[in-house]
């Protein structure tokens, strides 16, 4: 094969497992190779499994030869965020209080993956307790940006960004309370869907906060988002918040198609305060949508105005819920910056929490109201471009803003709402990609990854990737 085996997504690795041109031992092994070649300057794992994803990937090869080929995700390598359950095998959530935690349970995405033949290679570095957006990990180290190691690659999802985009694994899942697997997504060049609330089960899975928290693909293309998305989704008795509702061939249903789609747009929220090589990806991106026959409209959704404060009442209030008892007996094993939000989030009034799920309620409505006319609504995934690391400031405009007061702005209402948002890239600017986010009807996942298809056929970054040369770790 000339092609770089690690390099490929699930859907070019798979016909060739399933044709037995190649096998899961020589790619889990040329991912493995890429792992110990950048690792130990980009820091996206916490822990590699070497040997056992080895040994999971000769099982799948003898599988595969004896014609027991189970599916498209059959001898695929994976990397999971470290916040997902392993039946029997150490957690961490990116912690110094959960470091040694082992699970009695695997939760249901592992379960799910684990029967689809899937080989684990290994557990993604996060930002603890999945509280921040930066993954600048003070107990696993900082996770570095693959496009330029001197920026953050997002979070909290950031080892799982910089992963998929320095081929580090094929695909990974990560989890999204206020944009957590789009903004690293925007940040790394690469997709991530957050699914409808309710869609994916999160059994098994480490809370941030019990009524945001969602779990979904970060993968290398559209195409390998909508599969796993079609194999993660369903529902289980197991998580409270899942829906029993049907699940659709997303992969079938992919389709660049566009005419007669409608794009909406709302221009005084998320097109406000955005720094301008942003913009104008995103707005070039929509040029290109309407050649390919799709309609934009302007949308107004009035309660967009009061998002952020919802977004934040309801976010540290239920992070501050679940950390509560080790917040009074070990305050000192939290990080600072994560101790700072669960200290503030104890200070919350039950009136504003109860204020703020009114608002997400009139949000709802809106969005609902807006879907009436369009298919989808398009906003750039972040305002700026990843800062450096340790920055705690951005730059828009050239005005130094709050990175905490402009990182979740745009992908907090997808929280809030439940709706489905998925970032892709659209452009490069100074060297480091620019994301689009697209935000669909609930349940209606298929109008996203359909406008995320057309957008990626446009091939508008001309399938730049990381420049990783430079980058040897041993």
């Amino acid at each position: 094969m000339s092609k770089n085996l690690a390099a490929m997504s699930i859907g070019e690795a798979f016909p060739l497992l399933r044709d037995k041109e190649i096998s899961p031992v020589e790619l889990t092994k040329a991912v493995l190779e890429n792992v110990d070649r950048y690792d130990d300057e980009i820091n996206a794992y916490i822990q590699v499994e070497k040997e056992s994803a080895l040994k999971s990937a000769a099982t799948a090869e003898k599988d595969i030869l004896q014609g027991n080929y189970r599916g498209r995700l059959h001898g695929i390598p994976m990397a999971l965020k470290d916040i997902l359950y392993f039946k029997d095998e150490k957690v961490t959530v990116g912690s110094k209080i959960h470091q040694d935690y082992i699970p009695d349970h695997d939760a249901t995405v592992v379960k799910k993956l684990k029967e689809e033949g899937v080989i684990f290679t290994g557990k993604l570095n996060m930002h603890e307790y999945a509280w921040g957006a930066t993954t600048t990990n003070p107990h696993f180290g900082a996770c570095h940006n693959p496009w330029d190691l001197s920026k953050i690659p997002g979070g909290s999802s950031g080892g799982s960004g910089a992963a998929v985009a320095a081929d580090m694994t094929i695909a990974s899942l990560g989890t999204d309370t206020g944009g957590s697997i789009r903004i690293p997504a925007s940040s790394c060049g690469i997709v991530g869907l957050k699914p409808t609330h309710g869609r994916i089960s999160k059994h098994g899975c480490f809370p941030l906060a019990w009524s945001l928290d969602h779990i979904g693909p970060m993968t290398k293309t559209v195409y390998d988002a909508a599969l796993l998305l079609e194999t993660l989704s369903g529902y289980d008795p197991q998580d409270p918040t899942s829906v029993d509702t049907p699940v659709k061939n997303y992969t079938e249903l992919l389709s660049e198609d566009l005419s007669g789609k409608v794009i909406g747009i709302n221009e005084d929220y998320f097109f406000k305060n955005v720094d301008k090589p942003v913009e104008e990806a995103v707005r070039s991106a929509l040029i290109q949508l309407e050649k390919l026959g799709a309609k934009i409209e302007l949308v107004k959704i009035p309660t967009l105005a009061a998002s952020e404060f919802a977004e934040l009442v309801t976010i540290v209030s239920e992070a501050s819920a679940v950390h509560h008892a080790n917040l009074l007996k070990r305050p000192e094993d939290f990080g600072d910056d994560v101790r700072f939000l669960l200290e503030f989030g104890e200070l919350i009034p039950a009136v504003d929490y109860l204020q703020a799920q009114q608002v997400r309620l009139q949000l709802s409505n809106d969005f609902a109201h807006a879907f009436k006319h369009v298919d989808a609504l398009i906003s750039p995934t972040l305002p700026f471009l990843p800062p450096a690391i340790g920055d705690n400031s951005v730059d828009i405009n050239g005005n130094k803003e709050s990175f905490l007061d402009q990182v979740i702005r745009f992908t907090g209402p997808g929280n809030l709402t439940g709706l489905p948002a998925l970032s892709l890239p659209c452009g490069i600017s100074n060297g480091l990609p620019v994301g689009l986010q697209i935000m669909g009807p609930a349940f209606k996942e298929e109008n996203v990854l359909n406008i995320a298809y057309a957008i990626e056929k446009l091939n508008l970054i001309q399938g730049q990737k990381p420049d990783l040369t430079g980058v040897v770790s041993h």
